[in-house]
């Protein structure tokens, strides 16, 4: 019996997708062959040697500490788009927060006592806006979430225009063909009413928004942030805002720096917080923890490429590896040395590591396993 456990409670629709024959599920194993996790912090756990892969219900993996597993040779995948619907729609919703004060308007409404009516008509204005209808938007990633809302946004009457260095073939056909290209974030800076990120943090993004970048927007651009805290510098932003350069910043992640500051509308992390998102997630996450511990089939990881290969009766090798050369070379040739016949192999590979697969009818020992993950460069070897 596989063993897979969770770090978070993960919706049923997913986890019922184990079948009870093969699998056992539960929160209390102490050497599982998979775990699922939304948003426990995975940094100080020590990982068993059993342990083959790690979904994340969910498309950030800032949780997981993904180069380590990458040299422990456990598989991280996360789950691309799952959720994109519904951080979409707080997205629009987030765009309506920062062109209007309906929270102000709201908790305003909450202190009348007395002629309610009347109340209302004459402070009203005091919470009145502008539309969203013949603004610029400018998205910055262009990805699952990005692309919906790039969509959508041009359903509602902006002019958008998005930016993505890294867009996929399946990205740009999926987006609108009046959504414009900005040839460079710089574009979007100097152009947009609004920004929207939605791009991971990494080395290149962290504090993309800083004084230097608003500098170079609009006077009074509104900024939304349903991505990660720290793609936006918060010094800068607060100083932005106090002198009117930024008038309105909508943020999913709250810290502690940007709570209660005036111009600044913090969400509780809600972006994929919906039934439908969750179960997506969970049902796209138990999927690939199945086809890479059943056939070795890896889609969408993080930390290692992508490779699939119809499934026969043959025995499968999975072999995780260093991206050096020579390395296919010298796993077939121990096979060979052994009189094993490889019926078929996959490879790819990605940066700084590959992902083969390799079939055989010849069975494969123990020992012969070993032997190969000893080979400098082999980093895991799993028998199927």
């Amino acid at each position: 019996m596989k063993k897979i456990k969770l770090l978070n409670k993960i919706a049923s629709v997913g986890t019922s997708r184990f079948s009870p024959k093969e699998y056992e599920v539960s929160t209390a194993f102490d050497s599982p062959d998979a775990i699922m996790v939304r948003s426990a912090s995975m940094h100080e756990m020590e990982f068993d040697s059993n342990l083959k892969a790690i979904a994340r219900c969910g498309a950030g993996v800032n949780n997981i500490p993904v180069d380590k597993c990458a040299e422990k040779g456990i598989v991280v995948f996360n789950t691309p788009g799952a959720n994109a619907n519904g951080v979409k729609e707080l997205t629009i919703a987030a765009l309506l927060l920062a062109s209007r004060d309906i929270i102000g308007g709201i908790n305003w409404a909450g202190t009348l006592t007395n002629d309610v009516a009347k109340s209302v008509e004459a402070g009203k204005s005091s919470f009145a806006g502008c539309e969203l209808k013949g603004k610029i938007l400018g998205v910055i990633g262009l990805g699952a979430i990005g692309g919906l809302v790039a969509n959508a946004a041009k359903n509602l009457g902006m002019t958008v225009l998005g930016c993505d260095p890294y867009i996929t073939i399946d990205a740009a056909w999926g987006l609108s063909s009046s959504i414009r290209k900005a040839a460079s974030y710089d574009e979007i800076y100097e152009t947009a009413d609004y920004i929207t990120l939605h791009v991971p943090s990494t080395s290149e993004t962290k504090n993309m928004i800083n004084a230097g970048t608003i500098a170079r927007m609009k006077k009074g651009v509104k900024i939304i942030n349903l991505a990660r805290a720290d793609l936006v510098c918060a010094n800068d932003l607060k100083e932005a805002l106090v002198d009117g350069h930024i008038s309105k910043y909508v943020t999913d992640f709250p810290t502690e720096d940007t709570l209660n500051v005036p111009g600044i509308i913090t969400i509780p992390h809600l972006g994929a917080s919906t039934e439908e998102s969750e179960e997506n997630c969970a049902v796209m996450a138990a999927d690939e923890l199945m086809e890479y511990l059943e056939k070795g089939t890896i889609r969408n990881s993080v930390n290692f490429p992508s490779v699939t290969m119809p499934k026969t009766d043959a025995q499968r090798l999975v072999i995780l590896h260093k991206n050096i050369p020579n390395m296919i070379s010298h796993v077939t040739s121990i096979l060979a040395k052994n009189n094993i016949n490889i019926e078929n192999m996959a490879n790819r590979s990605k940066g700084n590591y590959a992902s083969t697969l390799i079939d055989t009818f010849t069975d494969i020992s123990d020992d012969m396993i070993s032997t190969m993950t000893n080979m400098e460069g082999i980093i895991r070897v799993i028998k199927i």
